[in-house]
Parts: structure tokens; sequence; C-alpha cells
């Protein structure tokens, strides 16, 4: 009944993709939801999200991918703002920066600080893997911190066209994962309350590339 289709739209997932500035958050972003890497980049201002729309099982969702400053002056006055109805988690390191992998206790501790659900789906991201000569932070190192925090491990490169699938798996499988657990339609992403989500499966091998584990 076309009177009826107002009721039946296309669900939105909002992500939120966190960590120290000169990571790569706004590189993923671009790489998954406009699929090129952008040739000049600026520090993110405040806040700003960029949606995808994918078909999984015939149903099409909508994915809000949330990108912040790590600038603290910039975050203050937006940071209850996304942290808000957050559906999943996405934690970015620089590989080629130890601090940026030590700051993640941080950005964890203020993730949990705002009430975001424990078992509301979190993965992990080594960005820049792609400089394979600089490489501080070993893949076992990483591996071993995801599982202590319940998270799947990507290691990637926003940067390298050849990663572009394994930028699309680390969101594809929150989707997946998301998709699942939610039977009714998410009309608005800011009013709809985030489920408990069941506990990612570590994967089988670091880099999590080429399966979903969904």
């Amino acid at each position: 009944d076309p009177a009826l289709e107002p009721y039946v739209q296309t669900r939105i997932f909002k992500i939120i993709v966190i960590g120290d500035s000169n990571v790569g958050k706004t590189c993923l972003t671009f790489r998954f939801c406009g699929g090129t890497f952008p040739g000049k980049t600026e520090a993110t201002i405040g806040v700003d999200f960029r949606e995808k729309t994918v078909e999984i099982e015939g149903e099409r969702i909508k994915v809000q991918v949330w990108d912040t400053a790590g600038q603290e002056r910039f975050r203050k006055s937006m940071v209850q703002h996304y942290y808000r109805n957050v559906h999943a988690v996405v934690f970015v390191y620089d590989v080629t920066k130890m601090s940026s992998f030590t700051n993640l206790k941080t950005w964890i501790e203020e993730c949990n600080g705002h009430a975001v659900p424990p078992l509301v789906p979190r993965v992990l991201v080594g960005n820049k893997c792609d400089l394979k000569d600089l490489i501080q932070v070993p893949s076992s190192l990483a591996l071993k911190f995801a599982d202590a925090h319940n998270m799947l491990l990507f290691e990637t490169s926003a940067k390298d066209p050849q990663e572009s699938q394994n930028v699309d798996a680390i969101f594809m499988c929150l989707v997946c994962r998301l998709k699942a657990q939610r039977s009714l339609p998410c009309r608005d992403a800011e009013r709809w309350p985030p489920q408990p989500q069941p506990q990612p499966r570590r994967p089988d091998e670091p880099s999590g590339k080429g399966s979903c584990p969904c």
C-alpha cells in the first residue's frame, strides 16, 4: 500500500570514527562513502558526517559515518552530540605512530564515559599500513589490544586504492552485525536507542582481510 510507504523507510545506522588527529579518520570515511582519497585534507572542524546507502539481503540501509576533529578545542562543544545514540564505533590509530596507538586507551575511556553501551559493536583499525618501512605498531601488539577490548582488528590503508575492499569490509561488517540484531525500521538514527549487541569474535588473521564474521 503506497499510503504505508513513509512508515517503511530505509534504516539508518550511525557509525562514529574516533582517534587522534592525522591518523586518517577522514580518509577512511572518504574511501568508504566516496570511493576516492581526497587529494588535500585539512583537519576536520567540529563534526562532519558522510552517508552511503548499501544493500544487504535485499534491504537498503543508509550508513552515516561521523568524523570528528581530534583537536580538543573543536571537540568540547560537540562531543555529547557526537556520542548520542551511536550504533557502532570505529577506533583508528596510525601504525607508523606508536603514540596514536597508546592513546587508544583514552579514546575508549571517553567513549565509555559518554554512556555508549559496552555491547555496541566496536572495531579497531590500524591505518597507513602501506608505509611498511615506518611501522611502529606490530600486528601482534594490536591484535592483543583488540582481543582485550573485544574488538575486531583491521589493518588497512585509506590512501592505497588496492585496500579499498578492506576499508569497505570494516564498515560492512558493522552493518551486517547491526542488521542481524534489528528487525524494526530505524527511521531516525538520532532518536533510535541502540540495543545491546553480541561481542565481536576475534578474526583468524590480524588484517581481517577478505572475510566478514557476521
